[in-house]
Formats: C-alpha cells, structure tokens, sequence
C-alpha cells in the first residue's frame, strides 16, 4: 500500500513537532517544512524527510514546491501550522500568518500541485470576545470579530483560502493549546513554582484548553474522514475559571502554597503596551504586549465543540488534569521546571 505524503509547515515549533510525531505514528511518508535556519532538537526521527521552503518569497517557493513534486509527487496532505504567535511589529502578523498563506496556497494551484486537503492552524481568537453577560460559548457560525492582530491576520488568511473555488481547505480554530515543548504556558507553570498564582482583572473568567496531542489526533481524523471546505473549533469540552486552571497546576507541580492575587486590568493594559514597546526597541517580541493584554481582558473563552464530536465523535484522551500533570512531567525532565 502506498503511504500517503504529509507535508507539515512550521514543523520545528511545538504543535509542528507534535504533529510529526503522530504522521510518523501513523505511518505517513512525513515531510517537515522548515527554513534552512530552523533547529531540529525534536525532528530526529530518522524517517522524517525535510523540505527547505521560503514562503516570504512566492517565486523561489514556487520553485522549490515544483522541485519536490516532480522529484517526490505531490502532497497528499499539507497541514500548515507556521505563522507568528509573537511579533515586534504588528504588520509582521499579516505578512506572516496571512500573506505567507497565500502564498503557498496560489503557489500550489499554479504549478498544478493542489492537495487533497489543505490544514490552515488558524485559532479561536478570530471569534473575538464573544458573550461576556451569560457566558454562552461560541461557536462555528458565530460571526467572527477578532480583537487582536493576530487574530485579524490568521481570519484573513482563513477568508483568502475560502475564496479559492473549489480549494480543499479544512480551517482548525484551536483554543488555548498546552503540551510538552510549549513555552508559553510554562511561563505561567514557573510562576506557580515560584509561588504566585496571578490573575488579571476581577469579573469571572471562562478559560477551554486542549492537549497537543489530542490536537493532532483530530486534524488526522479529520483528513481520514476526507472532510474538506469546513472549520472547526477544537478543544476537550471541558471549562475552567483561572482559579481553577491555576489550581490545577498548583497541584501538578506538588505546590501547598501560593500567594494569589488579582491585578486590575487597567494596570495591565499599560504595563503590556509598555513591556511591547521596551522589548521592540531591543528588536525583539514581547511575550506579554498589547495581544496578550486583549487575550487576558477577554472573560469568555467557552465553545462548541459539537460539530467535532458529531463528524469524527471527537473525545480527548487528555482532561487537563492529567494533560497539565503529564506536561509538568516534561518540564522536569527537560530541566525547565
């Protein structure tokens, strides 16, 4: 039986990494898509096949596409998962997230190598804010109003590839992601250590989470269902307050105690438009900016994850109990933690 190719985008990052373990799992001749610059540190199965693509520049990704297909076939799959979470300029998220998309989208249509499913990773931030009244949880025909620039960025792209007549899309709007070799929940994850357990802003807020792993498990269902030109929101079903969420961590990392404390969010917004503007003078992204400040302000993270459990009967192997306790695991391992 032949092996279905995959390519995978963005394949040295966190859900990248973790997408190509489970391609390799399943048996798929697995191709991880990265720059000449990008590490390895968890692409080194040996069955991994790389390929080098440039999709800031649409003539020479062209040209590295039709290289590979007429030496290699075309693609059977595409899951693009590279993009920016994090930039010094908010203009890098459009020429990133949705320019670099449509890039490689045209660029497979011109030279005929067109899949059979394209994967967009794009996020639930493109809903918006949603219900912050009765908490009602958003869903996949909820009209999507994005607050932050990277959420506007990855609608753009999403809307470009439903424009694309008869394009093979399947858009993935995942919520707040956690896993092993994910760096920004570990920031919050040693501030427990440490013993702080820091909220922003007083209104109750609804947090939905999903585990790496299960992540992946679902766009691999999803293409083996041949399900295309469809978005979906992912994650386990479950909801948490931040009190409960940080709880959680608390009793993964063994920590009796803490000392909890809520900042106002009109205190937040200026200490994140400041930490954004201190680190770009440094030439660098900020991790707590201005995105993060909306991120943080928004109370309603609740969803719908109904169409996931109806086409593919969608159930995480992971609750985030045992997803936070076993990424714990992996921190202390690593020497993060």
């Amino acid at each position: 039986m032949i092996k279905k190719k995959v390519l995978i985008t963005g394949a040295s990052g966190f859900i990248g990494s973790t997408a190509v373990d489970k391609a390799i799992e399943l048996g798929y001749d697995t191709w991880a898509g990265i720059r000449s610059s990008s590490s390895r540190k968890y692409l080194t199965d040996s069955r991994i096949q790389f390929a080098f693509l440039d999709c800031s520049n649409k003539n020479s990704l062209m040209n590295q596409l039709t290289d590979l297909a007429e030496k290699h076939g075309k693609f059977d799959y595409i899951i693009h998962i590279a993009g920016l979470t994090k930039a010094i300029r908010k203009s890098d998220f459009d020429n990133v997230n949705y320019i670099q998309t449509r890039n490689l989208a045209e660029s497979l249509i011109e030279i005929d190598a067109v899949p059979e499913a394209f994967v967009l990773m794009s996020s639930l931030s493109v809903m918006g804010s949603g219900d912050e009244f009765g908490y009602t949880p958003l869903k996949n025909d909820h009209i999507p109003n994005p607050t932050t620039a990277y959420g506007k960025s990855k609608l753009k792209a999403e809307n470009f590839l439903k424009g694309l007549k008869d394009f093979p899309y399947l858009i993935i709007r995942p919520t707040g992601v956690y896993g092993p070799r994910d760096k920004d929940y570990y920031i919050l994850m040693k501030a427990v250590k440490s013993g702080l357990d820091i909220g922003a802003g007083f209104k109750k807020q609804i947090l939905t989470f999903i585990y790496s792993e299960d992540l992946v498990d679902v766009i691999f269902k999803l293409l083996e269902k041949g399900i295309v030109r469809k978005e979906y929101i992912v994650a386990d079903g479950d909801i948490y307050t931040d009190t409960e969420f940080n709880k959680i961590v608390q009793d993964a990392l063994n920590k009796k105690y803490v000392i909890r404390f809520k900042i106002p969010l009109f205190l937040v917004k200026p200490a994140a438009v400041i930490s954004e503007k201190a680190a770009s003078l440094l030439g660098k992204a900020s991790t707590f900016n201005s995105d993060k400040y909306r991120i943080m302000k928004q109370r309603n993270w609740a969803c719908d994850i109904t169409p996931l459990k109806e086409d593919i009967n969608f159930k995480p192997k992971y609750r985030l109990k045992q997803g936070v306790e076993k990424t714990v695991q992996w921190y202390k391992e690593q020497g993060w933690l």
